[in-house]
């Protein structure tokens, strides 16, 4: 069979009804791994029987020797590790997905739409896990399987699949579950699908994440709240001076006033990456705000280059019903999205430097989640190979997204595990996850069964840059 035929068998798992078929059966374990308190025998039983029941056979299927495994964080979700060696002697790909989903919202959804049952309707595929992750591992595992078979059951090269059931749940344990399985995880390149395209019409690969750090600013000079008549004017207003810390922070146009977690300035292969690098435009996008974020910089630069600091929840006394009455505390949750280059694990120190320089010792500030930012050399010689097979699969141009605007867990793979790491994500970003009336695009779905048709095939033919380079380099 040939690289043309065996990515017009790819398309046809979706133009059949089979992804549909497979997707709406994943779509219905109720795998939520971030109920916390909320969680129930139930939904524990659904995260292992994700693995055990729905992945584990399709797997073996497929010639992996599969392993379940628990998670070193009591109480957290399990790990799939499958492998598939040809020759030990060949190099390995590692890849990754998650078989977990955010809490279902189920009163949230249009009329018509569950979240455990997958809705069609036209373009649209709707369900909870049909964007993250359940839909993309679904299709990179159906392109698997068809490249298998052209292949005749030999790919050239070893594959592992990791699958994790904690990915919503900021993933605990994943990093050290890496490190005590570090050898059975041995690869030269990991290849897995996250995350949004640029566009829907974009086919994507990203090589990395920006970092987040989520803290939180808190003022409560006193147990209880006081009459605002009685005493406005002499107690000072705890709504007021974390209002005023959070613009010591962040400018009036979202510009990030802490120059100590400020990135270095955008180099210039990064700049050439994003310049015509679309932002915004779909139909269900929302408008750009202009005159928004860093000075000088393009969209694309202030989303995927850049530092941003945002306001994720505020709040003193009662917002939905007031009363006059100065509040006993207040509250601002905040986020820093940062990129390679920023000095993010001294963060607790510079933001508390820079609020006790601004007359804010008042303001008590918690440290929350963290994750690193990664992104792979731009130099790289996988890049150029995986958008030259990308483009062959679809006659399209293909968007080099040098990092995520969003946040993944790619720091264990790039830095923990030391491998070169690329993205290819088969969704969009209006696809609605987290959120009420999550959904997959079929277009973008079937567009992805080709890419990875192609990489698998590419991965296993002479130009390949298995050892041309690609090994020995560092993420930037």
């Amino acid at each position: 069979m040939s690289r043309d035929q065996l990515i017009q068998q790819a398309r046809h798992e979706l133009d059949s009804g089979a992804l549909a078929a497979t997707l709406a059966r994943r779509v219905a374990w109720r795998t939520e791994s971030d109920l916390g308190a909320d969680a129930t025998e139930a939904s524990r039983a659904a995260l292992q029987g994700y693995l055990s029941e729905e992945m584990s056979p399709v797997l073996q299927a497929l010639g992996f020797e599969v392993q379940i495994l628990p998670n070193p964080v009591p109480g957290a979700g399990p790990f799939l590790l499958a492998r598939r060696i040809e020759d030990p002697a060949a190099p390995t790909v590692l890849t990754y997905g998650h078989g977990d989903v955010v809490n279902g919202q189920t009163p949230q959804w249009r009329a018509g739409l569950d979240p455990w049952q997958l809705n069609v309707e036209g373009d649209r595929w709707y369900g909870r896990g049909t964007a993250d992750n359940k839909g993309q591992h679904s299709i990179n595992l159906s392109a698997l399987a068809h490249t298998l078979q052209a292949r005749q059951q030999r790919l050239g090269y070893n594959l592992t699949v990791l699958l994790e059931m904690g990915e919503e749940a900021g993933s605990p344990g994943l990093a050290e579950f890496c490190q005590q399985h570090r050898e059975a995880l041995r690869a030269d390149l990991f290849l897995a699908s996250d995350g949004p395209r640029v566009h829907a019409e974009r086919p994507t690969l990203f090589l990395g994440s920006r970092g987040a750090i989520n803290f939180s600013l808190q003022v409560q000079p006193r147990p209880r709240a006081y009459h605002s008549g009685n005493w406005g004017g002499v107690l000072s207003n705890p709504g007021t001076r974390v209002s005023h810390a959070v613009a010591s922070l962040i400018g009036p146009q979202g510009e990030m006033r802490v120059a100590a977690l400020r990135p270095p300035a955008p180099p210039e292969r990064l700049r050439q990456a994003l310049h015509d690098l679309p932002v915004g435009g779909g139909s269900d996008d929302p408008d750009l705000s202009p005159g928004w974020g860093e000075p000088g910089l393009t969209p694309a630069e202030r989303l995927v280059g850049w530092n941003t600091l945002e306001v994720l929840g505020l709040g003193a006394g009662s917002a939905v019903r007031p009363i006059n009455a100065i509040p006993a505390s207040a509250v601002a949750h905040c986020q820093l999205r940062f990129v390679v280059g920023t000095d993010w694990r001294n963060a607790e120190k510079h933001l508390r430097e820079h609020l006790d320089a601004h007359g804010f010792t008042d303001v008590r500030l918690e440290m929350g989640m963290s994750c690193a930012a990664t992104r792979l050399a731009l130099d790289n010689p996988w890049i150029d190979w995986a958008l030259a097979s990308m483009q062959a699969s679809t006659g399209k141009p293909v968007s080099l997204l040098p990092n995520l605007a969003g946040s993944l867990p790619n720091d264990i793979f790039s830095e923990g595990l030391g491998l070169p790491t690329l993205w290819v994500p088969h969704s969009y970003p209006a696809c609605a996850q987290h959120a009420p009336n999550e959904h997959l695009l079929a277009s973008v779905a079937r567009e992805g069964l080709a890419l990875m048709a192609g990489l698998f095939w590419d991965l296993g033919e002479p130009g390949a840059p298995w050892r041309a380079g690609a090994l020995a380099q560092a993420t930037a």
